[in-house]
């Protein structure tokens, strides 16, 4: 046994925690590597604070998200290219809170932190999977917008209903083989016996920062990943809104300006939200080495940003907050 699991062997009997026996045979049975993922805070009296407030904002992620959806279902009007792709985006959006928060939820009220390696590396995946949806299909619906904006004449033969659901089997087709590299090389990573994440959910940044192994092939598998999958997505949504500014200052009327912006405002207020809380935790993990800073930040696009989505599309957009209505008083009188 080497040094470091030692080290936490004596780390593990010092707080008594009921899972040492497992851990100990771990360590002198297998070479598999045991996962700990440590939560935003190890001490007791915060516990029940974050259960609390991530199960609130779990549960209103869920059901607003779940509205959006039911609501587009429900009101043929919404039956448009845009609201298929928001349905799409809210669905997406629940299922990667899912991946992470529920975890998360279940560390605090059981106090059991480990995870198994196959399990990481599952986690890992669906994470990034997800994650990589939500960027597509903004850039989707950024197309979408630019289409609509643009060639309004051409748009019903453009955004029919097969193209767009060609688009949406691409979206999922290039989250899946994406996510694929970087989980692929984790599995080259070798790991002491018992690793402590100072993290909530297994993210590829900071299983480098831990492998007892060379990562330099997969630090350049996830700076590819990242710049593919990030700059592209990004790149092609600042061209399509850059056409649909150039196109709206064209417009002589003010009042074809003002429907002109409202129909894609609440699009881009997700944009930058999206973007800009990950720009900011990935500048904030650069500037500072601290894992807590890092794992505190990422709740800021792992559970607030899919969770203000939904609001921001019924807040700005008359048509969804129309059909929300409806949808809500429908299933308050089925009662």
């Amino acid at each position: 046994m080497n040094h470091y699991s030692q080290h936490h062997s004596s780390t593990f009997e010092d707080k008594n925690s009921p899972h040492i026996l497992p851990l100990l045979e771990l360590e002198n049975h297998t070479e598999i590597p045991v996962f700990v993922l440590l939560g935003l805070s190890e001490k007791p009296e915060f516990q029940s604070v974050l259960f609390g407030m991530f199960l609130s904002l779990y549960l209103v992620n869920v059901l607003e998200n779940l509205f959006i959806i039911l609501a587009i279902i429900s009101d043929s009007h919404l039956h448009t290219p845009m609201y298929f792709f928001l349905s799409n985006l809210s669905f997406s959006d629940i299922c990667f809170t899912s991946t992470t928060v529920p975890k998360m939820l279940l560390i605090i009220q059981t106090q059991n932190k480990v995870i198994t390696y196959a399990g990481c590396i599952i986690h890992m995946y669906f994470f990034t999977v997800f994650g990589l949806l939500d960027n597509l299909l903004l850039t989707v619906m950024a197309y979408d917008r630019f289409v609509a904006i643009c060639h309004p004449l051409h748009y019903p033969v453009l955004m029919n209903t097969r193209f767009c659901v060609q688009l949406l089997l691409l979206t999922w087709l290039l989250s899946v083989l994406g996510a694929l590299p970087e989980c692929l090389t984790a599995l080259r990573l070798s790991f002491c016996a018992v690793v402590e994440i100072p993290h909530y959910f297994c993210e590829l940044p900071e299983l480098l920062k831990l492998a007892c192994s060379d990562t330099f092939i997969n630090s350049i598998v996830l700076y590819i990943v990242t710049g593919v999958m990030g700059f592209f997505p990004l790149a092609g949504i600042l061209f399509s809104y850059s056409q649909i500014v150039v196109s709206i200052l064209r417009i002589s009327t003010k009042e074809g300006k003002c429907k002109a912006f409202s129909t894609c405002g609440s699009h881009l207020s997700v944009v930058c939200l999206f973007y800009g809380t990950c720009l900011g935790v990935y500048l904030s993990s650069t500037w500072t080495h601290a894992s807590w800073t890092g794992a505190s930040a990422s709740v800021l696009y792992t559970v607030i940003t899919p969770m203000l989505n939904p609001f921001i599309y019924s807040l700005r957009n008359r048509e969804m907050k129309r059909a929300l209505k409806t949808f809500l008083c429908g299933l308050m009188y089925s009662k």
